[in-house]
């Protein structure tokens, strides 16, 4: 997926996002949030755990997301541990997939550059210092960014203005209740009521009793939810007599943990150690042991934490998954830590599943399951980094950081060299069609997963076959006590390589330089796990525009394999140093090495993906010696191979190889083709830098066919998702002469402000939209003997030529469709010309007509 990243739901923030729990009456502090954002660039909103922070943040950046023509992000820190990861959480929620070795924080402000964007930085208070740095080399860094963040503590920083949010305003119980829904105390104790018992309401006889137990719990939210929570099993009048909760919250919790059943007081433990969102198996492999608890025990234990409002659960994609809140998260924490020996044991179980999910979906990779592979990957992100923190020694175990504090060395690498253009043409440094994320050795799969005792598959039937025939997930597998993949140190290490696609092709390969070059600090033994940690770490390097050290380290990997007998993971590792040639535009090498490799075929336990993109680089590195024709037999071959594994990310770059071949004969339609079937597989599985790689291919297509207009509009959309990754496009040549070509005869054909104008079209349309236009839906110009066609619109201006037909003007039709409203007016302008239309009336009147 050359840096795929399906978008998370805490980035764009759409109107009316819902929340997993009603939303209480704060007009006030939303009204002074609204006016702070409007004359200060850090507004921090502070207050006592449990009292609402991250909902107000969410509900204030819905109302003023009108504002920011380039929409608001969320940066959700609740789930992070490591202070150093804080920019890799940012890039995330900014679509950033960055390749360069720039400092990380550079690289941020860069991409912001000139947007008008209102960033939402969520639950600082236990990474206080790496937030006050990302927050201000933002704000430093970038004249428009606007920044809302949620914390216990102030941040420090010049120019933040502060706005402390309290526990909800309590009525007098003795006083006047007759509109007890204008209280946001009651009105929220009602709503979460009703939610486990639809019977109740507020009335004349139960609500001083309500406005009394609000009164007790100090009006806090997460303490009036807990209560309101209890309602079915202990009615109005025993809830009356819990805990005062003036002096405290944990007073609230302590009473709504004692009223839990003892599997439920062990499950809400156990699960602390699981961060951000998990799902039902997860929660079963960590909180099972087969003991004390089965895992039908924790299923029941989890209905009865969601009905008593200790767990969220909420639904994404078909998906259901869990959460504590952090302060109930921590509170577990608390109670698991005082249970002799329960914490490290949790975390052992937490890591080994994540092991076993990293085994599980790396077997099934090459086949039709890659779409499900890395979604399920992304939501457990944060519990991937807890359990490597984990393993590293962050909590006790292993030994890379000894002292037990998160961060460590290989976060900030310094650059050891910079990559020569390559053959004309060619899509990456040194000449290789695919781009660094593109050419990801693949690691063995002889591996067998290594699940929890007991505990069913990581990934449920979700994952198809793996490409030997074993399945790739299911129901009810066991695993033979003990399995895991080792323990402490060699455990990460077995983790960071397992994760190899996941660093690579998912476009996380600073955050997976950060893990692997811990890892291999931490366990200089000569094993074969250090031999793949190696490979990927240098696969990884060259991604970042370190070539030659990464052709070291793969060079030492391939040494330490053969000295090992591993001669899976030899090929894996000479895969890269053939790669990194190619990059390096050593073709006559490059093209023996992968002749080579062709020859002798699969090597026993070397992973398809490995030998579809042997394939592919020696398709590139036939093409650009001359041999089209060769490349094109070579590119066929691997088709079929992914074509019977029913296999996306490869077999986008085969199709994407076969137009750049193409392209050197010159056979303009076959390559506009190709590259448009490149396109399509590469949307499918969200492959941002194959989308990037593949639109620059289509504008140097669009300009030899004499289609300017379009090759501008693709240019200016090629620049700003290249934007996301490198703005240099690694530095290459290969990449940007041929770019500057197109550019340049476009201008000349069209003019510079007909350029300009398109370029500017293409630049603002999101990724999906920016996609449908090169794929020529809508290219063409109206007839204008039979009159405008609406074939001629992509979906997305068919949709908004609707909502002009309703009367919606330019903003509304960008807030209907979450867009930014420069985009919505480009779309209207766009629309007009296409139809040959002058004003808004005769779009409506068009439409209408069609109608």
């Amino acid at each position: 997926m050359g840096g795929s990243a399906p978008p998370q739901d805490g980035h764009p923030v759409a109107p009316g996002s819902p929340e997993p729990t009603s939303f209480v009456d704060r007009r006030a502090e939303l009204a002074a949030g609204r006016r702070l954002l409007t004359r200060s660039r850090l507004v921090t909103l502070t207050g006592p755990g449990g009292v609402g922070k991250t909902r107000l943040a969410t509900r204030l950046a819905d109302r003023v997301r009108g504002t920011f023509p380039d929409g608001v992000r969320f940066v959700r820190l609740a789930g992070l541990d490591d202070p150093a990861l804080v920019p890799h959480a940012a890039a995330d929620a900014l679509g950033l997939h960055d390749h360069t070795d720039r400092p990380p924080l550079d690289v941020l402000a860069g991409h912001l550059g000139e947007r008008r964007l209102l960033l939402v930085v969520d639950n600082c208070e236990h990474l206080l210092t790496a937030c006050a740095e990302l927050i201000a080399a933002l704000l430093h860094g970038t004249p428009h960014v606007r920044v809302l963040a949620t914390t216990r503590h102030r941040l420090g920083l010049l120019g933040e203005h502060l706005l402390e949010l309290r526990p909800l305003p309590v009525p007098d119980p003795d006083g006047d209740l007759s509109d007890a829904h204008r209280h946001p105390a009651l009105a929220l104790f009602a709503a979460r009521a009703a939610a486990v018992d639809p019977g109740f309401r507020l009335t004349p006889d139960n609500r001083a009793a309500v406005a009394r137990l609000c009164r007790r719990l100090d009006g806090l939210p997460l303490a009036i939810e807990l209560a309101a929570g209890r309602l079915r099993d202990l009615g109005l009048g025993r809830l009356a007599e819990g805990p005062d909760a003036r002096r405290e919250l944990r007073a609230t919790v302590d009473w709504s943990h004692a009223l839990c059943t003892a599997e439920e007081q062990l499950t809400w433990a156990r699960a602390s150690v699981l961060a951000g969102s998990f799902d039902l198996e997860t929660a079963e492999a960590v909180c099972a042991d087969g003991v004390r608890l089965r895992p039908a025990d924790v299923v029941e234990a989890v209905t009865g934490l969601v009905d008593k409002s200790v767990l969220i659960r909420e639904t994404a994609a078909g998906s259901v998954r869990y959460r504590l809140l952090d302060t109930l998260r921590h509170y577990g924490l608390s109670r698991l830590r005082t249970l002799p020996g329960e914490e490290p044991t949790a975390r052992l179980r937490q890591r080994r599943w994540m092991q076993h999910l990293a085994d599980t979906c790396e077997r099934a990779w090459f086949g039709p399951s890659q779409r499900h592979i890395v979604a399920r990957l992304r939501a457990d992100q944060d519990n991937l980094r807890t359990a490597l923190h984990f393993g590293l020694g962050g909590w006790g175990e292993g030994g890379a950081a000894g002292d037990g504090r998160p961060g460590g060395r290989g976060a900030g690498l310094a650059a050891r060299g910079q990559p020569p253009g390559g053959p004309e043409g060619c899509a990456v440094p040194g000449g290789c069609p695919a781009a660094p994320l593109e050419c990801s050795a693949a690691p063995d799969e002889r591996v067998a997963a290594a699940p929890v005792p007991g505990e069913p598959c990581a990934v449920g039937g979700g994952l198809a076959a793996a490409p030997d025939g074993r399945p790739g997930g299911g129901g009810g597998c066991t695993a033979v006590p003990g399995a895991g993949g080792g323990s402490g140190r060699s455990g990460a290490l077995r983790l960071v390589g397992a994760l190899w696609f996941y660093w690579h092709a998912c476009g996380a390969p600073r955050e997976g330089r950060y893990w692997v070059e811990r890892a291999l600090e931490a366990n200089p033994e000569p094993t074969v796990e250090r031999a793949r940690a190696l490979w990927v770490a240098g696969l990884l390097a060259a991604v970042t525009r370190e070539l030659e050290h990464g052709r070291r380290l793969a060079e030492e990997a391939r040494t330490l394999a053969l000295a090992l007998g591993d001669d899976a993971e030899a090929a894996h590792a000479g895969y890269v140093i053939g790669v990194i040639t190619l990059f390096l535009g050593d073709l006559p090498t490059a093209l023996a090495h992968f002749e080579a490799a062709a020859d002798r075929g699969r090597v026993p336990g070397q992973h398809l993906s490995l030998v579809g993109l042997e394939r592919v680089e020696l398709a590139c590195a036939l093409g650009f010696l001359g041999e089209a024709d060769r490349a094109v037999a070579v590119c066929e071959e691997t088709r079929r191979l992914c074509e019977r594994h029913g296999e996306e990310w490869v077999h986008s770059y085969v199709s994407r190889m076969l137009a750049l071949a193409h392209t050197v004969k010159r056979d303009w339609p076959a390559a506009e083709h190709h590259a448009h079937q490149a396109l399509r597989r590469k949307l499918a599985v969200h492959d941002v830098t194959g989308i990037a790689l593949t639109l620059d291919l289509l504008a140097r297509i669009a300009t030899e066919t004499g289609a300017h207009q379009h090759a501008a509009l693709l240019l200016g959309g090629a620049d700003r998702v290249w934007s996301g990754i490198d703005r240099d496009r690694w530095g290459s040549a290969a990449l940007t002469t041929p770019r500057e070509d197109s550019e340049r005869r476009a201008r000349e054909a069209l003019g510079e402000s007909a350029y300009e104008k398109a370029y500017r079209y293409g630049g603002e349309l999101e990724l999906a939209e920016l996609v449908g236009h090169a794929l020529d839906e809508g290219r063409g110009a109206p007839d204008p003997a039979g009159g405008p066609k609406g074939s001629h619109l992509t979906p997305r201006e068919s949709q908004v030529a609707d909502l002009v037909a309703q009367g919606l003007a330019n903003h509304q039709i960008a807030d209907r469709l979450v867009i930014a409203r420069r985009t919505a007016e480009g779309h209207v302008e766009r629309i007009l010309g296409k139809l040959g239309l002058d004003n808004r009336s005769q779009l409506a009147a068009w439409v209408t007509a069609r109608r």
